[in-house]
């Protein structure tokens, strides 16, 4: 006898099979570990907890911190660990039955996939042209659907780098006013582009943010949820108490305070990522497409044999290029300019 829910029976645990390599270039993290730069705030602020209980005054002032950060009011947030568990929670949040389905893109971050499986959730998608627009009729088509329960917009896009059109987003979300759009911001410090102005005109509006890319905090698991008060009311109605480790807000609250710092690392990654874009694009059988993250997608022939010859010398890339429009495209995630170097080095030897 299956012991659990039905549907769980035929699906698969969460995996990220990526190489574990002395240059990890595949999960779009950062070189800057940032307990190194708040160190000494940090264990200040550790000297006023008690760990031994549930409650503490750093909730509030993390929230305050959060809300001046994003330009909102502390009743718009929900404070979790990662991205990824607001997606799980604003998940359980909309599934209304079996057939309750959530509407998003393709390609896109494929954690949308695994967190609709292990809700319950449907996750319809509707394919990107190669030069990653997308039929808007079609998509709105599908939006009107009587048990389409949520639209997912990843802007900018996780893996192809590129930005939504702001007019394409706006239609969706005044033609929708009876679904929730959440627009995925993961890379907001990238594109400098964001929707948290919206979120009073529009009350079906949902933003997720986080900790792990702009502020180098990928192990700390901090994200955060923006939206309507009246939303959030609904939605932390499935949240954990105590969801949120005092010792991650903690780091949290101390990164925060330290922003401009990494921030104005962000800043260098952009170079970076220009620079890298343009040395590629000099690679004549290299297509490197243009990116507003802190990444770069590019196309190559023989991608297998270029991804198993960045692995035979310890740099890790992702391999993407099985996915429709990806077809034999790596992605590279942008580091500091020595490592940056020695990717550009080993791509050259391996006779591009």
């Amino acid at each position: 006898m299956y012991l659990f829910r039905r549907d769980l029976k035929n699906k698969h645990q969460v995996e990220i099979n990526v190489p574990h390599l002395k240059y990890m270039m595949c999960l779009n993290e950062s070189c800057l570990n940032p307990y190194q730069k708040v160190q000494a705030e940090f264990l200040e602020i550790m000297k006023h907890i008690n760990l031994n209980r549930y409650h503490s005054s750093i909730t509030a002032e993390l929230y305050q911190e959060i809300a001046c950060y994003a330009g909102t009011q502390k009743d718009h947030l929900i404070l979790g660990n990662g991205a990824d568990e607001m997606l799980y929670y604003l998940f359980t949040a909309v599934r209304d039955n079996r057939n309750s389905f959530a509407l998003s893109l393709s390609p896109s971050y494929f954690d949308y996939q695994s967190y609709c499986d292990a809700t319950g959730l449907q996750l319809k998608n509707l394919s990107f042209r190669k030069d990653f627009s997308f039929d808007i009729d079609c998509f709105m088509q599908l939006a009107h659907e009587p048990d389409c329960r949520l639209i997912i917009l990843c802007n900018p896009n996780n893996p192809t780098g590129n930005l939504l059109p702001k007019q394409v987003i706006i239609r969706i979300i005044e033609e929708n006013p009876d679904i929730l759009v959440l627009i995925d911001e993961t890379y907001f410090e990238f594109s400098g582009i964001t929707f948290v102005d919206d979120i009073s005109k529009y009350n079906n509006l949902v933003i997720i943010r986080t900790f792990s890319k702009a502020f180098s905090a990928a192990g700390l698991r901090f994200g955060f949820l923006i939206s309507a008060p009246e939303n959030i009311k609904e939605i932390k109605k499935v949240v954990t108490a105590f969801n949120l480790s005092i010792l991650t807000q903690a780091m949290a609250l101390a990164i925060i305070r330290h922003k401009q710092l990494f921030l104005d690392y962000n800043q260098m990654i952009i170079r970076e990522r220009e620079k890298m874009y343009y040395k590629l694009k000099t690679m004549s059988q290299i297509q490197v497409f243009k990116s507003s993250t802190n990444f770069l997608l590019f196309r190559y022939k023989d991608y297998i044999d270029l991804f198993s010859y960045l692995k035979e010398n310890e740099i890790a890339v992702r391999n993407v290029g099985n996915e429709g429009i990806l077809q034999n495209c790596l992605r590279v995630s942008i580091a500091d300019e020595i490592l940056n170097g020695i990717f550009i080095k080993t791509v050259s030897e391996f006779g591009l």
